[in-house]
């Protein structure tokens, strides 16, 4: 049996909702902010504005700069950071536990009263300019955006984090208040601290601080729209960087932990079929993986590969290949490796006081609960060769996407590969 959790929520009379769990074996904590806003809430004229406004909240507030809040935290020994994704953005502090009131505070400050000084959003402008250029030179990270705006064309969802220079450009203080105002409500924040801190201290903290965020909920994100497609880039590099996406599952969906078995037998370890098949009988690449997005209402589960340009289309086709066959016939020593590793990840990761942390945060977000470590475990070990097939055959109802960068002028195209898969066209 696992041991017993100490999991305790609170909610405010605004909406905000407070989670901690104490870990009194730990001198350490990890708290912060998760709020259910990201890329996908931005209206079409705010795109990156999300990511900017994360990025400018440690410019400087009212009551410090830029500098003294870099200082006040690393005085103590902490460590600030944040985070935009595609539904939600999050700020946290490591520290020790009896600094927690200082990390509330902080976040509080920059979130509460940002200055949002001119110069300061001017430089900061340019550094995330420097920050695209450098994911443009980065193609096996770049066609992960390619093939999810190929996959989610001209939906929300498909458009990138950072923004593009011209949409950066676009924004100003107007903009940043604006959304700040519209999207940091109470209703979608959550307060989840993890490690050596007491729930009461941190409830009273965040009553007092937190306090001017307005109650009410934010506009929901419009439903995603799946399209399924192709985005290609030919270029001159040494690899050709490859990417097939499929529509998966949400986060909500009881099949979705079926689902993350599948993508681990296909491509989740050394003893994976793409492993196995591309990479140490064939010797078509050295990297091949397969990863899950989920999300609130959809999901993908994607393929990533990297090869030579004269080994890039035999890759795919056998790729796909690889696909329909562990879909149709997934056997049980498979499904039993890929359960042990997703359970053996889940529970490794919640060792650490800060995943723990994001990890009921988000489940506080998306189910209004923290799901237990027992609850966890026990879906994956409930987790059949039946209910991964099921999942599986889930991924052909839509039209697949593809992404190539690099000597990918001969590759296969997303229709090619969809009929090959014997998928539906979009």
């Amino acid at each position: 049996m696992m041991r017993p959790e100490s999991v305790t929520i609170s909610t405010l009379k605004s909406g905000l909702r407070v989670v901690t769990e104490a870990m009194p074996h730990l001198s350490t904590a990890a708290l912060g902010v998760w709020i259910a806003t990201g890329s996908r809430h931005e209206k079409p004229d705010e795109h990156g504005l999300a990511h900017l406004l994360e990025h400018m909240a440690f410019k400087g507030t009212k009551r410090r700069t830029a500098r003294q809040i870099a200082e006040e935290i690393e005085a103590v020994g902490g460590d600030l950071n944040a985070e935009t994704n595609v539904e939600r953005t999050s700020y946290y502090v490591r520290l020790m536990g009896e600094d927690a009131p200082l990390a509330l505070d902080m976040i509080a400050d920059i979130l509460t009263e940002p200055a949002f000084d001119p110069e300061e959003l001017k430089r900061e402008k340019g550094v995330i300019l420097q920050e695209i250029g450098a994911y443009e030179d980065t193609p096996d990270d770049l066609v992960f955006d390619m093939v999810l705006e190929a996959a989610f064309e001209n939906d929300p969802l498909g458009r990138r984090i950072l923004g593009t220079p011209k949409s950066v450009k676009a924004q100003n203080e107007a903009s940043m208040r604006g959304f700040l105002a519209r999207r940091y409500r109470a209703p979608e924040m959550v307060v989840a601290a993890s490690g050596a801190i007491d729930h009461d201290a941190i409830v009273a903290e965040v009553e007092h601080r937190f306090a001017p965020f307005p109650p009410g909920e934010a506009e929901a994100a419009t439903d995603a729209q799946w399209t399924g497609g192709e985005a290609r880039s030919v270029k001159k590099l040494e690899q050709a960087h490859l990417a097939l996406a499929f529509r998966g599952l949400s986060f909500r969906d009881p099949r979705h932990y079926a689902l993350h078995v599948f993508s681990s037998l296909l491509g989740g370890g050394m003893s994976s079929r793409l492993f196995q098949d591309l990479r140490e009988e064939r010797g078509l690449c050295y990297s091949v993986f397969s990863s899950m997005i989920p999300f609130s209402d959809t999901g993908s589960l994607i393929i990533y590969g990297g090869t030579s340009g004269t080994d890039a289309n035999e890759f795919m086709r056998v790729t796909a290949d690889i696909i329909r066959a562990a879909a149709d016939k997934p056997d049980e020593a498979e499904v039993a490796r890929a359960r042990a590793q997703l359970k053996m990840s889940l529970m490794m990761a919640l060792e650490s006081p800060a995943r723990r942390a994001e990890q009921m945060a988000q489940h506080v977000l998306a189910f209004g609960r923290v799901l237990s470590r027992q609850e966890m475990a026990d879906a994956i070990d409930a987790i059949t060769v039946d209910d991964v097939r099921a999942a599986a055959q889930t991924l052909f109802d839509a039209p697949p996407a593809m992404a190539a960068i690099g000597p990918v002028r001969g590759v296969s195209s997303a229709d090619e590969i969809r009929a090959r898969l014997g998928a539906p066209s979009h």
